[in-house]
């Protein structure tokens, strides 16, 4: 079972890793800039080597990842680049492979028929939950490893670089779950 992390005290945490971000000894910011980038880094290279053993490339499965999970189920070839961070040239390549390999479609629909959307396939839905659920026990041993000061540590850097704070169910924000 996942632990449970105290709002009010991550609010605190996140608030401290800011303000210790602006002064002169930055520890404290840099101390949730390393756990936040450890904590990730250490889970995607999972990910990758649960792609990896399913025989496909990393960076073909987030491709398959960003296209299923987008809100339409459904991207273009330059939406799939932006998502990436990479050139269209290489998004089309790594469609091409996936249409290829019977993971992904192309079709021509939507208000601009010019434009190629992308679709996952069943094939590739499939091969999605297998790497998820192949890679869940992984990061399971993985973060029940981390103490609770690690994970909030990272959790308060993933606010701060998403911009947002948290709020009490009632509405107030961060400050006011301190009083």
């Amino acid at each position: 079972m996942p632990d449970t992390i105290d709002a009010r005290k991550l609010e605190k945490r996140r608030q401290a890793t800011v303000r210790s971000r602006a002064k002169k000894d930055k520890h404290v910011y840099f101390q949730g800039v390393a756990n936040a980038r450890y904590v990730l880094r250490k889970v995607f290279r999972m990910v990758e080597e649960r792609a990896r053993r399913a025989h496909i490339d990393p960076l073909a499965h987030q491709a398959l990842i960003q296209i299923y999970g987008s809100p339409g189920k459904s991207l273009r070839v330059k939406d799939v680049a932006d998502r990436l961070d990479i050139s269209q040239a290489f998004a089309s390549s790594l469609v091409r492979v996936l249409v290829d390999g019977g993971f992904a479609a192309r079709s021509r629909e939507g208000e601009d028929k010019r434009e190629t959307q992308v679709t996952v396939t069943e094939q590739g839905i499939a091969l999605l939950t297998g790497i998820d659920s192949a890679v869940q026990a992984d990061v399971d041993a993985f973060t029940e490893g981390l103490s609770e000061e690690e994970k909030e540590q990272a959790l308060s850097i993933l606010l701060f670089y998403v911009g947002t704070s948290i709020e009490s169910s009632d509405g107030t924000d961060g400050r006011d779950l301190m009083r």
